[in-house]
């Protein structure tokens, strides 16, 4: 397996393996080519691809704004799970994060993502029921669940 930092030359094939996944969640606004290019950009050490016998088998946005990190989109292949890969795409995203000064790191899943939860309670991820999450969207997006 290989892993390697994420480019945008690597997104047609990023946003196939996103839309296979089942319960995770996208827009049109963020998730898009320009979306993702600008992403990269602003974090360009801190999002990872892993790739499987030529094919790629995860990916992991990670990046930060100064003072926290955060994790976007993270999957692995269905058939390429159980083999370590999400967790190797999680250490590496988190060592670059560190390595960039950033000590807490925060993620979303959804609820009803049993495989999804499972994977982060075991990576050491632990639920806030001291908060609640709240957003604003500062233009219309089209909502894409899978």
């Amino acid at each position: 397996m290989e892993i390697r930092k994420m480019t945008i030359d690597d997104y047609d094939d990023v946003y196939a393996l996103w839309m296979s996944s089942k319960n995770m969640g996208f827009n049109d606004v963020d998730d898009s080519r320009e979306g993702i290019d600008k992403y990269l950009r602003r974090n360009p050490d801190t999002s990872f691809v892993a790739f499987s016998g030529g094919e790629l088998a995860g990916v992991i946005l990670g990046g930060h704004d100064g003072r926290r990190g955060f994790i976007h989109h993270a999957c692995v292949r269905e058939t390429c799970r159980r083999q370590g890969i999400g967790t190797q795409l999680v250490q590496t995203c988190m060592d670059a994060l560190k390595a960039e000064g950033i000590s807490k790191v925060a993620l979303l899943v959804f609820k009803y993502n049993e495989t999804g939860n499972e994977f982060w309670e075991a990576m050491g991820f632990t639920v806030r029921e001291d908060l609640n999450y709240r957003n604003l969207a500062l233009r219309e997006l089209v909502r894409i669940d899978t």
